[in-house]
């Protein structure tokens, strides 16, 4: 008997986990209605669904369901940088800066965080704040390439061509991993920049 019951609460557990990775919103609903574990636990599934919203576009759906995971669970940084991504996408900019400034405070050692609060910032105009989350992000994770190019993208906005033209360097030479995107936009920028250089005046 106590086989079984083990056996019962791992499945629950695990359903209550992992609900989130299919692409179903309706398993995450009934473990949220019909599963036996509650508290903290139970956050898995609202962010589950939370994830599941967010993969949809439907950024308010996404968002309510991270507020009730949060709630349930504040102290899980990963929430607060999901319910920030749709903020974000939603063009709530200023309430996902002050979400990515709680995954931060949660756990100040991952580089993403910085990295997506630096692309939030940008979009707000605040290039100054932008570009120290950024060498943030960098130095945490000196091999993102995303990060790279988009810090290069902030320095070109602010006009500092050569700190803009070292990034996009560092982002093509760096691997780039499933996103081509990142080589081709590194490789615009520098050739774009490249073109905006004075033709150098030949001595007679």
């Amino acid at each position: 008997m106590l086989i079984v019951l083990a056996v019962l609460i791992g499945l629950s557990t695990h359903m209550v986990v992992n609900c989130g990775d299919e692409d179903d919103p309706d398993i995450c609903a009934a473990v949220i209605g019909f599963s036996p574990l509650r508290g903290s636990l139970i956050a898995f599934a609202y962010e589950g669904r939370g994830r599941i919203a967010l993969r949809h576009g439907d950024f308010r759906r996404a968002i309510a369901d991270f507020d009730e995971a949060i709630h349930l669970n504040p102290n899980r940084a990963s929430l607060y940088r999901d319910r920030a991504l749709a903020r974000r996408q939603n063009g709530d900019l200023e309430r996902a800066i002050a979400d990515y400034d709680e995954a931060i405070a949660h756990d100040p050692k991952l580089a993403a965080p910085y990295h997506e609060r630096g692309v939030a910032l940008a979009a707000t105009g605040d290039l100054n704040r932008a570009i120290l989350s950024y060498n943030t992000a960098v130095r945490l994770d000196p091999s993102d390439a995303r990060a790279r190019l988009d810090r290069g993208l902030a320095f070109l906005a602010r006009g500092q061509a050569d700190d803009a033209r070292a990034d996009f360097e560092a982002a093509l030479a760096l691997p780039a991993g499933k996103d081509v995107r990142i080589r081709e936009a590194a490789r615009a920028k520098l050739a774009e920049l490249a073109s905006a250089e004075p033709l150098a005046v030949p001595r007679r």
